[in-house]
Order: structure tokens, then C-alpha cells, then sequence
């Protein structure tokens, strides 16, 4: 089968209601399709426009009734408010052999499966989707809500794709002046680390789940591969942090150990030089197995400059942009200590982490942080319309 590019939209409902993390569990959980994009939209009216006008061309084959259903539903729930206040909608982007049908298929149809249905719930439609018809004229539906959208077939997939790389390119990453925001708000980075995506797993929507409890919006969402030299700068400060409390830990533990191995007692001066001769080369193995866990790189490993700025496929996160009052701490909260054996149960890191290192998120500690970090993992840009572009020259 051909490898083809398609996408699902998650609506401006679905996100407002917090079902998020359950839509991307289903989907990472139920295909073995490569995740390779995800941007938060605010569609302008013109745009929106656009998109209706597409789904009703592309639905004038199959299902007029249809096409005409999303694209009234577009024009209702995608554009700005009259107060300027923007909706927001998550395009998440996958690759892989018949992309088209296995989204179509998990997306399910327009309408919720009868409760009678032994198939109720099985795809995200059956869950988050709802369609109320009159009871008098089942003909007019009073209320619909799709949950996701997503292309039936693959020339429908191109024809759309193309149309929101263009926009995706012009859009902001970050979106300001959302429904719900407010001056006072703070916000904070999330980074759902590599460990998260070696497999099919429904591992980082449960985390975004979890998160969702904090009542926080999303704001910004990239799918980023860290380079070395990204890791290098980001994890910079916890060398430092190494080097002082796990240098001296390990140098006084290999005294203990060389004085029972041989029964010899060793003078005080000889920590000093275990301290330098086995603390400090262990502390810095345990960084370099930091860059490499977010990287896919150790950094003595990498010889030029080249392979240091290098992004490996191996290496890639979710990194998103909660948005919200006291985001910082609400995020932490829910996050957990760093090391997840200390963790309260119900936290993210104590349910999905493992040690200290694949401790499976990261969240800013200050508005500092938040500052910096973002300009590391460069958060006003996005490769998701260059992805699709690629594909389209394909």
C-alpha cells in the first residue's frame, strides 16, 4: 500500500471539554502510523470559509448531506468570536502505508452507533461525537458535534493538506487572545520526553489527560526532535547540579567499597581524589545519558558541528504550552517530584516514570524557565506545514 499524509482536527469543543488526551491516546494506541506534526489553529473567518467550502466539494461525490453538515458546523464553531476572542483547534499530522483509511476508520462515522450497537464506543466518534435529530423530522438535525475531523480518502487528503500548510505556515504557534484567556494568566512548557513514543502507546494522551484536570488550555503544541546541542543547552544547569551532589556521593561510596574489598582503612585526604577520579567522570556519564535519552546522541559521541545541531528521529517530543491562572504550579502539581519513586500517587510521573532520568515529562520551574526553554526548543516555530509540503513534492 502507498504511504500517504492525512490529518485529524480535534474541534474547538472537543478541546474546550478536555477530551484531548483521550482522542490522542485512542489514535496512538490504535494505528501504526507515524506521528509527525501537531499545531494549534485559530482559523480566521476567511479561512474557515475555505475549509467548508472544501468539505462540501469534496462530499459532493460521496455524502452531500454530509459534507454540508461539517461545513455548516465549520462556519459556526471554527471562527473568532464577535469579540475577537479566537477558537483553537489541534491539527495533529500522521504518516504511514493507507493513512487515509485507518484515520477514517478509527474517526468512525458522523452519527453515534446505537447504545444498541455492540460496536458503541469503538471509535472516537461513537465516544465524543453527538447528533440529535427532531423528533418530529429526523431530517433536521438539532444539535452535531463531530469531536474530529479528518479526510476520507487520499486525493481528498492532498487537496486539504495543501490548503493548511499555507495557513499553518502564516499562523502564529502560539495562540493569544483565546476563548477563556485573560490578562492575568501565566503560562508554562510541557515536553512529553521520548520514552513516550518508542511504541504504539496510549501513554502521552493519558498524560494530557492527567494534565487536563488542572483546567489549563493549550495554547501552543509542536512535535520536536531535540539536537544534541538543543539538550546540551537545555540540561546545561544540571551538570552543575551533577557534579555537586552526585560527585561526592560516589567518591565517598567508592572509598567504602575499595576499604571492604581490600580491608584497608583510607586516609580522609583519599576521598578528595575519588571524588575527581570516579564522582566527577560517573556524574558526567549520568549527563551524557541525559542528552542522549532526549537527544538519541552522548554528546562526546559527536565530532562536528554538524552532528551536534543534527535532529534524530529517535529523539522526538510533545512539547506543549499551557495557558491559564497559577499554570506553573498547577502543571507541577499534577507532574510530580522528578523522581517518580517519590512521587503521591495520581501524578503523572509516579503512574509513567520509571527513575530520575525517564521521569516521562518535563515542566517549567519559573517563568524564567519558561522563558528560556521555549527559546531553546524554538516555540515560534513549526515544521508541521514543512512536513506537509514535503509530502506534497513527493
Amino acid at each position: 500500500m502507498a504511504v500517504e499524509v492525512s490529518y485529524i482536527i480535534i474541534t474547538p469543543y472537543s478541546l474546550l471539554k478536555s477530551r484531548t488526551g483521550g482522542i490522542i491516546a485512542r489514535l496512538m494506541s490504535r494505528t501504526d502510523l507515524e506521528f509527525i506534526g501537531a499545531q494549534m489553529l485559530a482559523f480566521s473567518r476567511e479561512m474557515a470559509q475555505k475549509y467548508a467550502d472544501s468539505l462540501r466539494s469534496g462530499a459532493a461525490r460521496i455524502s452531500p448531506q454530509s459534507g454540508e453538515l461539517l461545513a455548516n458546523y465549520v462556519m459556526d464553531n471554527f471562527p473568532p468570536r464577535e469579540d475577537g476572542r479566537k477558537e483553537r483547534a489541534l491539527m495533529l499530522l500522521f504518516r504511514g502505508e493507507d493513512a487515509c483509511h485507518k484515520l477514517s476508520e478509527i474517526t468512525g462515522r458522523l452519527s453515534p452507533y446505537s447504545p444498541r450497537s455492540e460496536q458503541a464506543g469503538e471509535t472516537l466518534r461513537d465516544t465524543y461525537a453527538d447528533l440529535v435529530e427532531d423528533k418530529e423530522n429526523p431530517a433536521v438535525v438539532r444539535y452535531f458535534e463531530p469531536a474530529v475531523m479528518t479526510p476520507p480518502n487520499a486525493e481528498e487528503a492532498r487537496i486539504k493538506l495543501e490548503m493548511f500548510a499555507k495557513f499553518a505556515e502564516s499562523s502564529p504557534n502560539l495562540i493569544d487572545n483565546s476563548i477563556g484567556s485573560s490578562a492575568d494568566d501565566q503560562r508554562t512548557l510541557v515536553i512529553i520526553k521520548p520514552d513516550n513514543w518508542r511504541h504504539p502507546s496510549s501513554r502521552p494522551g493519558n498524560i494530557i489527560d492527567m494534565l487536563s484536570r488542572t483546567g489549563l488550555r493549550i495554547v501552543g503544541c509542536k512535535v520536536h526532535r531535540m539536537s544534541t546541542s538543543d539538550a546540551l543547552e537545555f540540561y546545561g544547569s544540571v551538570k552543575d547540579a551533577l557534579h555537586g551532589k552526585l560527585a561526592s556521593k560516589i567518591g565517598e561510596k567508592a572509598k567504602e567499597k575499595l576499604e571492604q574489598e581490600f580491608k584497608v582503612k583510607l586516609p580522609a585526604e583519599s576521598l578528595d581524589k575519588l571524588v575527581e577520579a570516579v564522582g566527577i567522570p560517573f556524574a558526567d556519564d549520568q549527563f551524557s545519558q541525559l542528552v542522549e535519552f532526549m537527544s538519541g546522541r552522548r554528546p562526546e559521541e559527536c565530532l562536528t558541528q554538524e552532528e551536534l545541531t543534527r535532529q534524530n528521529s529517535n529523539a522526538k517530543c510533545l512539547v506543549l504550552i499551557y495557558e491559564g491562572p497559577n499554570a506553573i504550579q498547577k502543571i507541577r502539581s499534577v507532574l510530580g517530584p522528578t523522581d517518580p519513586s517519590k512521587a503521591p500517587a495520581g501524578t503523572v510521573r509516579r503512574d509513567f516514570g520509571s527513575d530520575v532520568m525517564v521521569n516521562t515529562a518535563h515542566a517549567s520551574d519559573s517563568p524564567a524557565s519558561v522563558e528560556r526553554e521555549m527559546k531553546i526548543i524554538r516555540i515560534t516555530q513549526n515544521s508541521m506545514a514543512a512536513r506537509i509540503r514535503e509530502y506534497l513534492t513527493e
